[in-house]
């Protein structure tokens, strides 16, 4: 393999695999485990205006399912305009709600294909890199200073959320989506079935997790590499 395309394969994984380590963190977040453990913990604040954590877990679980449809999302959606209040005849969500969740499994559904992108330059670049003797030196590097940069980012935006998870928030939201078009009263079911407490839990858990990974992952390449170094 040419020095010239062994050097843009190394910086495809070492630019990708943060990519790939956050998303996959997250992606594990969009399930019904998460879903119990986040509102099974004492500590998580109830709901002010009547839903029990049981009608919590069953009404979110739809959002779940919905986010993780196949389908188109303007498609999907019919799954949470079907569904009501405990006891009533009355829509969970309003227009502005289901609107906004359109918004969220199209920003999603993007983010699930840049997800498999990331995957395929990380190991089947890595996996080019491996097969030859000659570059193998190069893919673990790739992986150490992948790790690394992982690690660097994610201690930043670890400390960002503990330190500011509010401005975070905002920030995002209006980095991704349509000025207004997120922002609900307190009484609006995504705000009682999604208060606060769950997206900065789910922020610590992608920094904290994405950070551990990175960290696993340059180890695995430094020790790779550096045996590697001692055989030749």
């Amino acid at each position: 393999m040419k020095a010239a395309l062994t050097a843009v394969v190394r910086w495809a994984i070492i630019l990708s695999l943060p990519i790939l380590l956050c998303l996959s963190v997250a992606r594990a977040l969009f399930s019904d485990a998460y879903l119990r453990y986040e509102y099974g913990k004492p500590d998580f604040p109830p709901d002010s205006y009547g839903f029990t954590q049981v009608q919590r877990l069953e009404l979110a679980s739809v959002a779940i399912a919905f986010l993780n449809r196949p389908e188109p999302a303007d498609q999907a959606v019919a799954l949470l305009a079907a569904q009501r209040m405990p006891g009533t005849d009355q829509p969970l969500y309003t227009f502005y709600e289901l609107s906004h969740m359109v918004d969220v499994k199209n920003f999603t559904d993007k983010l699930w294909r840049l997800h498999i992108v990331a995957g395929i330059l990380v190991i089947g670049g890595t996996a080019l890199l491996l097969l030859r003797r000659a570059t193998r030196l190069a893919g673990y590097e790739a992986l150490l200073f992948g790790g690394l940069l992982t690690g660097g980012l994610l201690t930043a935006l670890a400390v960002f959320v503990l330190v500011s998870w509010r401005t975070f928030f905002i920030q995002f939201h209006e980095l991704f989506f349509a000025p207004g078009t997120w922002i609900f009263n307190w009484e609006d079911s995504l705000i009682r079935l999604f208060p606060d407490r769950f997206w900065s839990d789910a922020g610590i858990i992608v920094s904290a997790g994405t950070l551990v990974a990175g960290i696993v992952v340059a180890g695995v390449g430094y020790a790779a590499g550096k045996r590697l170094k001692t055989e030749r």
